[in-house]
């Protein structure tokens, strides 16, 4: 089953119990996803891989992760919310 994860215009706000990403490698896309995937082992594994390049900088106002969006959704795709 896929699991489609919503994006959400930069002027638009977050839901409660969710927040923002920005996903890519020379282009970023933003993704609201909920809070509960930071539960998730492989999701904190993909925190890490981004602390290690972009460290606590986050200059696009959410977390940067660096990697492709098509990696990205289907990590997500995988978690349970």
């Amino acid at each position: 089953m896929a699991f489609h994860l919503p994006r959400i215009s930069k002027t638009a706000s977050i839901p409660k119990g969710f927040f923002a990403v920005y996903v890519g490698e020379s282009q970023k896309k933003r993704f609201v996803i909920p809070i509960s995937f930071l539960n998730q082992p492989l999701f904190r594994d993909l925190l890490s891989q981004a602390e290690e390049e972009f460290g606590y900088n986050h200059p696009m106002g959410g977390i940067t992760i660096p990697c492709s969006v098509d990696t990205f959704l289907d990590l997500t795709s995988r978690l349970s919310v």
